[in-house]
C-alpha cells in the first residue's frame, strides 16, 4: 500500500472536511465552573437545589442572537434543556442531564439552543456539545454576580402565563415533590434541607476537594465536625470538582437554630484548611473513613 493510501483522510469525496475534523472531542474538566462567579452556587443549583433560578448577564458582545435575558434553573417541565418565552427570555435546565465531560460546555450548548429556538417554544433535544462548542465562561459576563433564589415550588415555569385546569394540575403535582429548602447566612452555599423525617444541612466548599478532605478528616479526628447537639457529619460528596459535606440535625429544628454552629464550623473549617502539617495516624484514618463513605453526583 502506497504512502498516500496510509495518510488520514480529512475530507470526504467531495472536498468537505470529515467528521473528525468538524468535531473535536470535548475535554473532561474536572471543575467546569471554575472561573465563573459563586462556583459554589453553580454546583448547588445544578446538584443539591430542587427548585432555583439565577439570572446571568453576558460578556460584551457575546449575546446570542434572540436572547434577551438568559435565566438558569434547576430543572424545567418535563426535564427540558431549555425554553424560548414569548418575551425573548431563555430558561436552560442545568439538571436535564450532562452529556460530556464538561457540564459548563453543554449548558452554553443548551443556551444557544434555546436562543436559537422560536419564542414561545421549548428545546427537546440539544445537539451534542464538541471541543468547538463555547463554554459559559466564554459567553457570560465573568464579574457579574450569579444569585440563586431559591423558591419553594416551580411557579416559575409559568411566570406571567395563565394555566388551565389541567395545567395547573399538573404543576401542583410538581410542587408537591418539591423539599422543603432554605438558605443559610453563616455561610456562603449552604442549605437546610427537609426530606421525609430527616432534616440535613449541606454545605458546598470552595476549595479543591482533595485539601478540603484533608481539612474535614483533620477535624473529624478533633472530633470537631458537629453542628452542636444532637447534630453529626454523615459524610461528603463530590460534585462539579468540589466536595459537599451533609450534616444530620434534629428533624424538627429550624435552619435559624443552626447559624452560630455552622459559622463557628466554618472559622473551624478555615484553620484546618490553612495548616500546612502532615495528617496523623488518626487523621489518615478519619480521611479514608471520609472517602470511603464518598459518593461522586454527575
Amino acid at each position: 500500500m502506497g504512502k498516500a493510501s496510509r495518510r488520514r483522510r480529512t475530507t470526504d469525496d467531495s472536498g468537505a472536511p470529515t467528521a473528525r475534523q468538524r468535531s473535536a472531542p470535548v475535554p473532561y474538566v474536572n471543575r467546569p465552573f471554575e472561573g465563573l462567579p459563586q462556583e459554589t452556587e453553580w454546583v448547588a443549583i445544578r446538584e443539591i437545589l430542587p427548585a432555583a433560578t439565577a439570572s446571568v448577564t453576558f460578556a460584551d458582545g457575546r449575546a446570542p442572537e434572540g436572547a434577551e435575558r438568559a435565566t438558569i434553573a434547576t430543572v424545567l417541565p418535563m426535564a427540558w434543556p431549555a425554553v424560548h418565552r414569548a418575551d425573548g427570555t431563555v430558561l436552560v435546565g442545568t439538571q436535564s442531564g450532562s452529556t460530556s465531560g464538561d457540564p459548563s460546555r453543554d449548558l452554553a450548548a443548551q443556551l444557544l439552543a434555546g436562543a436559537a429556538a422560536e419564542p414561545g417554544s421549548a428545546v427537546q433535544h440539544v445537539p451534542a456539545a464538541t471541543g468547538d462548542t463555547p463554554r459559559l465562561q466564554d459567553l457570560l459576563d465573568t464579574t457579574a454576580a450569579f444569585e440563586v433564589e431559591v423558591h419553594e415550588g416551580f411557579d416559575f415555569w409559568v411566570e406571567g402565563q395563565d394555566l388551565d385546569e389541567e395545567g395547573r394540575a399538573s404543576l401542583d403535582r410538581a410542587n408537591a415533590s418539591v423539599v422543603p429548602t432554605r438558605r443559610m447566612s453563616a455561610l456562603p452555599s449552604a442549605y437546610w434541607v427537609r426530606i421525609g423525617e430527616r432534616t440535613y444541612i449541606r454545605l458546598v466548599l470552595p476549595d479543591d476537594e482533595d485539601h478540603a478532605t484533608d481539612a474535614l478528616a483533620r477535624l473529624h479526628a478533633a472530633g470537631e465536625t458537629s453542628l452542636g447537639e444532637h447534630t453529626r457529619l454523615l459524610g461528603a460528596f463530590r460534585a462539579c470538582g468540589l466536595l459537599v459535606p451533609v450534616f444530620e440535625v434534629p428533624a424538627d429544628s429550624d435552619p435559624d437554630t443552626h447559624e452560630d454552629a455552622l459559622g463557628a464550623f466554618g472559622t473551624r473549617y478555615a484553620a484546618a484548611l490553612a495548616s500546612a502539617e502532615p495528617l496523623t495516624a488518626a487523621e489518615r484514618r478519619a480521611r479514608s473513613g471520609l472517602l470511603s463513605r464518598q459518593v461522586t453526583l454527575r
